[in-house]
């Protein structure tokens, strides 16, 4: 009995510490089942962590070029909204049915005379030109410029308006933008242009006829000068050949001014005594001053002198102002040539001045008489003093008139001197 006991207490035994081990094993089995998944967990984990901060880093990075993006969005919208705001042109943009006003920069108002407190939504009605404007239909004159002159408180003056449609559609539904400019500018360049063209062909025609009547004025004087010694003897006869003369050598001081304004050449300068110029000068004008009933005196009181001139072109300056003043004398006047030193450069300028005894110049045209054109006189094509004025600047020289109404007029002109001869 008792060796039963002891020998089913030994298969207890036995059996307790079989299913003892068994457990232990499954245990070891899960712990290191739940050891490799934690493992495996923590690798996981790991990647995680990276995979985040990898996409944590990208998003940094695309934060930080989308704030760039809007920065420099935000440059450029500024700066095409300057550039807008500071375009030499005008420009509208309309969108939508019903063409809404979406862009309309400074210039467009003042060309437009648009306040500029306007805008669209607070004020629906729309200025004047702006509605015109919007109301016409570009049509076959897309991109192509129309002409506008319109008057208003900016003053009346040309503008040019083009029209382009945006999306490519036409009609009252399309994206529309206007381009308008100030064209007076432009109008009077082209305008300028003409009247130089225009100038420039009648000079060209002017200077051929000009050449084309000097020509016979030279045959003709020749022939005067051959009759005047035929009718020496004949006092009556003798004064039409003075009248002959004298017309003779007015026509050809007018001639010469056509062809000295419009001449190109430069001044041929050679030296020459100023005083027999000067005398020469005025033995040519006495049938002039005899046809008038004037006298022309010559006064040196400096002796001879002798300057670096073009002879022709310095006695045409002398002969345009002794015309100007027989012009301006009555009967019984005198014209006087008087030649001396500059009183601020003795021996270095000479000085020539012609002094009449006419009616003056007033005031108000002292400034104007060199002016090409200008004239008081009627019938003269106003070049004498301006031809005068330039022949003497190509002699290095100056020139200055000193009048009073009813005193007479002083034209002066100072010359550079090139030797003095005893």
């Amino acid at each position: 009995m008792r060796s039963r006991l002891q020998t089913h207490r030994k298969a207890g035994s036995t059996k307790v510490g079989s299913g003892k081990l068994t457990m232990e094993r499954g245990l070891a089995q899960a712990f290191l089942s739940f050891t490799q998944a934690a493992g495996s967990l923590e690798k996981s984990y790991t990647l995680l962590q990276n995979e985040v901060e990898r996409l944590r880093k990208e998003l940094r990075k695309a934060n930080a070029e989308l704030d760039w993006s809007l920065q420099e969005n935000a440059r450029v919208r500024a700066f095409l909204a300057q550039v807008l705001e500071n375009l030499p042109c005008g420009v509208v943009v309309v969108s939508g049915a019903d063409q809404k006003v979406q862009v309309l920069n400074p210039q467009a108002r003042r060309l437009l005379q648009i306040p500029p407190e306007w805008n669209e939504a607070s004020a629906g009605t729309r200025p004047e030109l702006l509605a015109k404007l919007m109301a016409a239909d570009a049509g076959e004159k897309e991109n192509r410029e129309q002409e506008w002159v319109e008057e208003g408180s900016s003053g009346s003056g040309p503008i040019g308006i083009s029209c382009a449609n945006l999306n490519g559609r036409r009609g009252s539904g399309s994206d529309r933008i206007w381009i308008i400019r100030d064209i007076t500018e432009q109008k009077r360049i082209a305008a300028e242009r003409e009247r130089a063209q225009q100038s420039l062909a009648l000079a060209e025609i002017t200077t051929l006829l000009a050449h084309e009547i000097r020509n016979p004025l030279g045959s003709m004087e020749l022939f005067t000068g051959l009759l005047e010694e035929a009718v020496a003897n004949n006092p009556e006869t003798r004064q039409w050949v003075n009248h002959l003369r004298a017309g003779l050598r007015s026509l050809s001081a007018t001639v010469n001014n056509v062809l000295q304004f419009h001449a190109q050449g430069g001044a041929q300068l050679v030296p020459l005594e100023l005083d027999r110029l000067l005398r020469e000068v005025t033995e040519f004008l006495l049938p002039v001053a005899r046809q008038r009933g004037q006298q022309i005196k010559f006064e040196n009181t400096i002796g001879c002198v002798m300057i670096q001139a073009d002879a022709n072109r310095l006695k045409q300056v002398f002969l345009n102002l002794a015309l100007n003043a027989f012009r301006a004398m009555p009967p019984g006047g005198t014209l006087h040539f008087h030649m001396g030193w500059a009183p601020q450069y003795p021996g270095g300028l000479v000085r020539v001045d012609v002094q009449d005894e006419g009616r003056g110049i007033a005031p108000e045209l002292l400034e104007r008489i060199f002016e090409a054109g200008f004239t008081s006189t009627p019938g003269s094509p106003g070049l004498g003093l301006a031809v005068c004025k330039r022949i003497v600047e190509q002699h290095a020289g100056a020139m200055e008139v000193q009048s009073k109404p009813k005193e007479g007029a002083r034209f002066t002109i100072v010359l550079p001197v090139a030797g003095e001869k005893a």
